[in-house]
């Protein structure tokens, strides 16, 4: 938290979701935070929060958290409407309270989508995300030690490609802000960076196949808004979609075509 005594402190009014359970009723509760320095992070606010919480008797929120680092993706929350807060290519974590005015009424929400149920509070379960993943997000083969994969010549614009679709952090925040609650950016990140890559070509048309229509089971359909670009704190370039439906498209013919041979 802030040490800079220079830091410039802020009261604001909290609109929180509380909800005790998956099947209990929710509803938005106001709660005050006073004193907050500009240099804490969202959550090191929701931090103080809690503590002042605890300290009247009462239950602290509820939310996801981990390596607040920005790399994990587990601070999932809606604010003020927009996934991740006002800061465009930022996590919750890494958002500073320097972006609110003093006396702002802050509205804090859980991911709003069917395929994340809420846990309590602002905890949502994204473990569908885990199932798209588990469809064929790896390379199984053996592919040798690490110096022998190092021997694999890649193109620079192949490797910088993949390397953009792996900084994916699964946080789901492409699927709240879409109007369908789609993955098609997180799919599309997480099979295009093994696609673009020599080591995964064995497995290619089978991932292809496997991922997408797991994602289908879970989630809505893309219709082209581009919220989910515009949400993501990574940035991940909508191309990502237009490649894994090419490949999606692709693995179709390969795929049967390979089944034939059996």
């Amino acid at each position: 938290m802030s040490g800079n005594p220079d830091a410039k402190t802020l009261d604001l009014t909290l609109k929180v979701w509380r909800q005790e359970g998956p099947d209990a009723p929710g509803s938005f509760q106001t709660i005050p935070a006073k004193d907050i320095s500009e240099d804490m992070s969202f959550l090191e606010m929701l931090d103080i929060v809690n503590e002042n919480l605890i300290a009247d008797g009462e239950v602290p929120i509820e939310f996801d958290h981990d390596c607040r680092e920005g790399i994990c993706g587990t601070c999932n929350l809606m604010i003020d409407g927009r996934a991740h807060g006002p800061e465009k290519a930022t996590t919750t974590c890494q958002l500073h309270m320097r972006k609110f005015e003093t006396g702002a009424e802050v509205v804090i929400e859980p991911w709003r989508a069917k395929s994340f149920p809420i846990i309590k509070d602002l905890v949502v379960d994204r473990s569908p995300l885990d199932r798209i993943v588990e469809a064929g997000g790896y390379i199984s083969i053996n592919t040798g030690a690490a110096p022998d994969a190092n021997l694999i010549p890649v193109p620079k614009d192949t490797s910088d490609a993949a390397m953009d679709a792996a900084a994916c952090i699964g946080c789901g925040a492409c699927v709240a802000a879409c109007p369908n609650s789609a993955a098609q950016l997180f799919t599309a990140a997480k099979m295009q960076h093994l696609n673009l890559l020599p080591q995964g070509q064995p497995e290619r048309w089978r991932r292809s196949e496997a991922m997408v229509e797991t994602m289908e089971d879970f989630f809505g359909s893309c219709t082209n808004h581009g919220e989910c670009y515009e949400a993501c704190p990574k940035e991940i370039s909508l191309d990502y979609i237009a490649y894994m439906n090419r490949d999606y498209a692709m693995s179709k013919f390969k795929n049967r075509k390979l089944a034939g041979r059996n």
